[in-house]
């Protein structure tokens, strides 16, 4: 028991830390976004409904079971359900991130955006990181059909962009999935400032390789 509450601890400053520099840095605003951890035991730490990243206090996380059942501190973002379909399909993964970051945003309502794969694989470490990221169709905020279609994804997937809202990052780690949402966010601004011009990104072969290093 004494070993589960270090833990829980450690990663409650965490969760702070990271959601700090996430809202210090312009990747997030007011209340958006949202951040879980899965403990050893299954339970999950995850930041409360209506909260700043920018302001979070460690003591008022929320604290759900494995299926997103609340068992203490604040009541628990509203999108928590986003962060259970996650988990339940990736059982490696100990962390997911969920940002409304405003390139990534811009790109997800672009018309010829391809559903398949939304960003080009412009960077080594892009491809590393993040991978092939699918778009979610739109679904109204709240709408459970949304978590359905994220987890028929997350098997595949541990990066998908919901269109006109954002994406959904998992990792091994919380720094593993905060880094690949940076990643994301900043292929998404370079994607944005080429703006139409032609482009030399890697080829299928080059990423490939990369992927399966990653």
């Amino acid at each position: 028991m004494t070993e589960i509450l270090s833990e829980a601890t450690r990663q409650r400053d965490l969760i702070a830390k990271v959601g700090k520099s996430i809202f210090d840095r312009g990747l997030t605003a007011g209340s958006t976004g949202n951040i879980s951890v899965r403990l050893s035991d299954g339970t999950l730490l995850m930041t409360p409904t209506n909260a700043s990243l920018g302001d979070l206090d460690p003591g008022r996380l929320s604290l759900t079971d494995a299926d997103g059942k609340y068992i203490s501190g604040d009541k628990p973002t509203k999108e928590a359900f986003l962060h259970s379909c996650m988990y339940c399909e990736r059982s490696a993964d100990h962390a997911v991130v969920h940002l409304h970051s405003t390139h990534a945003v811009a790109v997800s309502v672009l018309a010829d955006a391809d559903p398949r794969d939304v960003l080009p694989p412009l960077t080594a470490y892009y491809v590393m990181r993040v991978g092939r990221l699918p778009l979610i169709p739109y679904f109204a905020p709240g709408d459970q059909d949304l978590a359905l279609a994220v987890k028929a994804e997350a098997g595949k997937h541990h990066a998908v962009l919901l269109a006109n809202h954002g994406p959904v990052v998992s990792g091994a780690t919380l720094r593993d999935a905060q880094y690949a949402t940076e990643e994301l966010e900043e292929t998404a601004r370079l994607f944005l400032m080429l703006d139409g011009r032609p482009i030399r990104p890697l080829t299928a072969e080059q990423a490939e390789k990369l992927r399966r290093k990653g």
